[in-house]
């Protein structure tokens, strides 16, 4: 497995000063205030401006960096590689400030309606009620419960209108044409950008250099399989060029996206050998979660990556015949191996 290269070293693009990585593409680095304390927004150069792929947090820091940056980078238009708050968060101000039309997806554009609403499946309760299927303690649950719809708190306002992006469609931004590659298991319908001419990748949160992107189950699917829908769309980035610049939202930009795939699945299937080599009884998703995620004390935040990816990954487990679910007659939930 060859490594990554990593053809800016280590250069960080400061705040307010955008880096450019190509011709026409600008790397936007925004603070984020988490652990994970930074988002990659990405500046492509068209018609005298400039499209903006993702947006940052709904947070004042961003607002006065992209305030600082609309004086020299007009944008004409905004394109959300999906429904985070950290890619999306923005959206809403984004729209009003520079007049300018939205496009996502149409399942990430209605999934953060229900988001935001707290709809169904959606709401802070259903997850809850899933995590404590899942063996999770009640201190847990209540960090949960009393975090709310930190969503909502995230993102500025859902814009009223959007422009579909679908999976193979082709848009032209400038002089470049990029074709639009839908990937799934991490947020719904994420769509990720190629430029053949210019051999670039806009990755999103599909395809990292570092650290492995959340695959969770949502209350919304409780027995969905996203950990196989992310390893299939991974299978998509196998089929680009040896020397395809990658852009991720997180991390740096780097060459070596076969590379990157092979190390990712390795990932999981380390993830998976580890849930099987401690099912020697019968244990809850809450019970094999510190073992796979030694976060110590997890807030809420952590909480729900760490619980909704050891789902995800004995979900995967059970479809892929290793496991079976265990149910009593509270609908409380175990595994086994087969």
């Amino acid at each position: 497995m060859s490594a990554l290269h990593y053809p800016f070293d280590r250069a960080i693009p400061e705040a307010r000063e955008p880096l450019e990585v190509a011709r026409g593409i600008k790397w936007v680095r925004m603070p984020l205030p988490f652990a994970l304390d930074h988002v990659n927004l990405w500046l492509v150069s068209e018609n005298a401006g400039w499209c903006a792929v993702d947006t940052g947090l709904s947070w004042e820091p961003c607002r006065k960096i992209w305030q600082k940056l609309l004086d020299t980078h007009r944008l004409t238009r905004l394109i959300v590689t999906h429904y985070h708050p950290d890619h999306f968060g923005l959206a809403g101000w984004l729209q009003q400030e520079q007049g300018i039309d939205l496009w996502m997806t149409q399942s990430g554009y209605f999934t953060a309606q229900a988001v935001s609403e707290g709809t169904g499946g959606y709401a802070v309760d259903a997850t809850a009620e899933l995590f404590r299927r899942h063996g999770l303690g009640e201190n847990d649950l209540n960090k949960i419960k009393q975090q709310g719809n930190s969503y909502r708190a995230g993102i500025s306002h859902i814009p009223s209108m959007f422009k579909s992006l679908a999976d193979n469609q082709i848009i032209r931004i400038g002089p470049h044409s990029w074709q639009v590659i839908a990937g799934h298991g991490h947020a719904v319908e994420h769509a990720s950008l190629y430029c053949e001419t210019q051999r670039v990748l806009i990755s999103g949160d599909m395809l990292l250099p570092s650290i492995s992107t959340n695959i969770p189950v949502l209350a919304s699917d409780p027995l969905g399989n996203p950990l196989q829908q992310y390893l299939d769309s991974l299978q998509r980035f196998r089929e680009l060029p040896e020397d395809t610049l990658v852009l991720p939202c997180h991390g740096r930009p780097f060459i070596g996206a076969r590379s990157r795939v092979d190390a990712i699945e390795a990932h999981h299937r380390q993830r998976c050998c580890m849930i099987l080599n401690v099912l020697s009884e019968p244990k809850t998703a809450g019970d094999i979660m510190p073992g796979l995620f030694d976060w110590g004390d997890m807030d809420a935040h952590q909480l729900f990556f760490a619980m909704g990816e050891t789902i995800a990954h004995l979900n995967y487990l059970c479809e892929n015949g290793h496991l079976r679910r265990i149910e009593d007659e509270e609908q409380n939930l175990a595994f086994e191996l087969l």
